[in-house]
């Protein structure tokens, strides 16, 4: 079992896991603004506390969106940073994933709905099916929350923060009648994912490892905005 180094700083908790053996630590921390001050000390505790060199890890893993904009290159450039200094292969995986293996591990469901709240009235949304690992049903998209519309799957569960960010949105989806609402993007499913992603050859150098960005707007200007609450108004 390799040695795997994880970063998640998607979403408004940011954590760090570290698998060595059966054994995964992680450490997490709340707070958006916090995110890249609170990685290096999270990760520094998880070495000491495990009894292991950054030089004796065989990968650094991190959440590669989509997510936040600046929580997504945070992740990236701490995990570059890292990796780099120790000539370590990164190991970039879809958040949406990480979700999906934390529903597995709650509920043993096999057919997943991942929903992640992407602020501004949408989300970022896909399905997977777990089959010894895990296949791709939908890729992942943004979307506006009435728009999410999987695919026919017996048994599939639904999760992620996106459900309960928009609940009037899924009124009347099958899906949404007993999804769960407090799944997030964690370092420590990262740091399990990242073990056969390895093995399949998805490491790359530091200097390779892109964050994944699905909305090319971060932000909308303040005219776009007091002309978006104008049209919310009028309807």
């Amino acid at each position: 079992m390799p040695i795997i180094l994880a970063i998640e700083t998607s979403s408004e908790l940011a954590s760090c896991a570290l698998l060595s053996g059966a054994q995964v630590l992680s450490r997490e921390s709340g707070g958006v603004r916090t995110h890249s001050q609170a990685v290096l000390p999270m990760v520094q505790e998880l070495l000491l506390e495990a009894g292991v060199k950054l030089a004796d890890v065989d990968a650094v893993a991190f959440g590669a969106g989509p997510g936040s904009f600046t929580g997504v290159r945070t992740a990236c450039g701490v995990a570059q940073g890292l990796a780099y200094g120790a000539d370590l292969p990164v190991v970039p995986l879809v958040t949406l994933e990480a979700m999906a293996e934390a529903c597995r591990a709650r509920t043993g469901a096999t057919e997943v709905l991942t929903v992640l709240d992407a602020r501004m009235g949408e989300v970022y949304w896909a399905q997977y099916r777990y089959d010894g690992g895990w296949q791709v049903v939908a890729e992942p998209v943004l979307a506006a929350p009435e728009a999410v519309q999987p695919l026919p799957a017996a048994g599939l569960v639904a999760c992620g923060n996106g459900l309960a960010a928009y609940p009037d949105a899924y009124a009347g989806k099958d899906f949404a009648t007993q999804g769960i609402g407090d799944i997030i993007p964690h370092a420590r499913e990262l740091a399990l994912l990242a073990v056969p992603a390895l093995a399949a050859g998805q490491g790359v150098q530091a200097s390779q490892a892109q964050p994944l960005y699905l909305r090319n707007k971060v932000a909308y200007t303040s005219a776009e905005r007091q002309a978006i609450n104008a049209a919310k108004a009028g309807a």
